[in-house]
């Protein structure tokens, strides 16, 4: 069973819809299940330096309490997934570009779901600037990567635009919103959902699966 996870690094319901969704995979007893990561960019205009926390803010919220009332919710959500978000930590709101690529180019190599947690944890937890090369060396290294592969491609100017035209196609599907989990290929769930809206839909395909088994072997040999 394939899972596409379509998010943004600096996304904090995707961070809780990851929690959430790894309770349902081990709930459901399922062992079949691979996940690919796929990049989508709430801040697609976002300059290439990113800008400052209490800029992006003002420009999202304008002034007024809103954004310390919307971000103590999702703080208290996150808590119930073991998540302890800083928001007051933030210094910058990055272009996610360059992590999305760094996600991208290490799904082959093996690393790709240690990545997204490192990256999560690095922008939401710890404070970090993942506009920041060396920042997003130091979340693959942690992962489990090597450094200096790591650093080489950083540097270049690897799977950008396949990062870009992801981001546009999935835009052109219908996706508005993170995180958007498409179980293969056929169904959807939007947003942050209790494990057993994730698990309603495995079951669901499970039983596709064992339908259309049991029609192939009912059908006669010719």
């Amino acid at each position: 069973m394939l899972v596409d996870i379509v998010s943004d690094t600096i996304c904090p319901w995707c961070y809780i819809g990851k929690r959430r969704f790894e309770k349902a995979v081990a709930e459901s007893g399922r062992s079949d299940i691979m996940v690919a990561w796929r990049p989508f960019q709430l801040n697609p205009d976002m300059p290439a330096a990113g800008m400052s926390r209490q800029d992006y803010l003002r420009a999202k919220f304008g002034g007024g309490d809103r954004p310390r009332q919307i971000y103590r919710a999702i703080a208290e959500s996150g808590r119930e997934e073991d998540i302890e978000f800083q928001f007051d930590r933030m210094e910058r709101t990055p272009n996610t570009v360059n992590s999305h690529r760094l996600i991208h180019w290490s799904g082959p190599k093996g690393f790709q779901d240690q990545v997204v947690d490192s990256l999560f944890r690095a922008y939401f937890e710890e404070g970090s600037d993942l506009g920041s090369l060396d920042v997003l060396a130091a979340c693959a290294t942690r992962a489990g990567m090597d450094a200096a592969e790591v650093g080489t491609f950083l540097e270049g100017e690897e799977l950008r635009n396949e990062i870009v035209q992801a981001d546009l196609y999935a835009r052109r599907l219908g996706i508005n919103g993170v995180p958007c989990f498409i179980v293969n290929r056929k169904y959807a769930i939007s947003g942050a959902q209790p494990p057993a809206a994730f698990i309603e839909v495995f079951n669901l395909v499970a039983r596709e699966e064992q339908q259309a088994a049991a029609q192939s072997e009912a059908e006669p040999v010719t």
